[in-house]
């Protein structure tokens, strides 16, 4: 199984990246740490969404997608969003 994943910084909520892994958990880890992505260094991230998919390969083309979807992007953002501010009343 791999994952598609979307991150989005907590010091900067519009900043977001996408990825892919086969562990969820140390691959957010290893991006908090600073040992994620080039892109990801600095910041701190917190995951927005997920999917589980069969193969990398599955991943990767999903990967792909989400990335130049924006207004696919841009939905899940303001759904993370709106959820934040529901969460806080």
């Amino acid at each position: 199984m791999a994952y598609v994943y979307f991150l989005i910084s907590l010091t900067n909520n519009n900043t977001s990246y996408i990825g892919w892994t086969y562990d969820l958990k140390k691959r957010i880890k290893k991006h908090n740490d600073g040992k994620g992505a080039k892109f990801t260094r600095g910041k701190k991230w917190k995951l927005i969404y997920f999917e589980v998919l069969k193969s990398k390969n599955l991943a990767l083309k999903r990967e792909y997608e989400l990335k130049k979807n924006k207004k696919l992007r841009n939905f899940i953002k303001n759904m993370f969003k709106n959820k934040n501010i529901l969460d806080e009343k």
